[in-house]
């Protein structure tokens, strides 16, 4: 059983940089693809960017060349580094094994971890 841990949240001034960080532990692995997504209360869970293990990369329309996600996988971590942030940014931010194609994304495990808040204020 894989856990992902998140961190790295916390509140900025729009304009503002954080990078979160995915912590996988338990068994290890590198052959999943992984995704970040995010949940304002109100609006629907919304898939940020995803990188698979020959690191190919996605990204939500509304982040392109503002977040970058990437992995290392000697320490079994994927990062999310969000630059230029906006006040629509807000929410909880979580990371998924997942498996599949754009559009068609199904999670490896059952569960949601905590998550991380990001919080940008105007």
């Amino acid at each position: 059983q894989v856990h992902l841990v998140e961190s790295g949240g916390g509140l900025v001034q729009a304009g503002g940089s954080l990078r979160l960080s995915c912590a996988a532990s338990g068994t290890t692995d590198s052959t999943s693809t992984i995704g970040w997504y995010r949940r304002t209360p109100g609006k629907q869970r919304e898939l940020v960017a995803t990188i698979s293990t020959d690191l190919i990369v996605n990204y939500a329309d509304d982040v392109k060349g503002r977040f970058t996600i990437s992995r290392d996988g000697a320490k079994n971590t994927v990062y999310l580094q969000m630059n230029s942030l906006k006040p629509e940014d807000t929410a909880v931010y979580y990371c998924r094994r997942i498996i599949g194609a754009p559009g068609a994304w199904f999670f490896l495990d059952a569960n949601w971890g905590q998550g991380t808040q990001v919080t940008v204020s105007s």
